[in-house]
């Protein structure tokens, strides 16, 4: 990974079954929502509080997006790690908008309440393109939105 990114990792619960689409060379592309919601003990009512929510819109792309598909589904609790990326769009009434997501390097189930059995898949049952000439680069498929790029689907930021 290049210096000078900015790495996080989130733990929490998919919000939706996560949603895979293709680009138009083919890569492989999953969005979904995390949301952290912490709790803390209040000494003086002593009980436990949630706090305030985080939803952190992610993607995940080619065979990791694939993974992500066919092994993760909504209200599952997960630890990810990724690159906190920031883009700017234009919304459907001419408004400038900043906004934060995730692009996923790592994930998975968390083992805190929960059992799983990995299974490893091999490259002859995976569907996604062949990858670049790097294989550790995901492809990044863009589009240009009102000037700026934005992820692959024009009417919506990246995330």
């Amino acid at each position: 990974m290049p210096t000078g990114q900015t790495t996080l990792t989130i733990i929490g619960n998919l919000t939706n079954d996560p949603e895979i689409s293709q680009t138009k060379d083919g890569a492989a592309m999953c969005r979904f929502t995390i949301a952290s919601n912490p709790r803390f003990y209040e000494q003086s009512s002593g009980t436990w509080r949630d706090g305030d929510p985080l939803f952190l819109r992610c993607t995940a792309w080619r065979h990791l997006a694939e993974n992500i598909d066919a092994s993760l589904t909504r209200g599952q609790r997960v630890i990810a790690t990724g690159v906190l990326r920031q883009f700017e769009w234009t919304d459907a009434e001419g408004i400038q908008r900043t906004g934060y997501g995730l692009e996923i390097e790592d994930i998975g189930p968390s083992l805190r309440w929960a059992t799983t059995t990995p299974t490893r898949r091999t490259s002859a049952n995976r569907t996604a393109a062949a990858p670049s000439s790097d294989p550790w680069v995901p492809a990044r498929a863009t589009s240009t939105v009102n000037g700026s790029t934005a992820g692959a689907f024009s009417d919506e930021p990246p995330f």
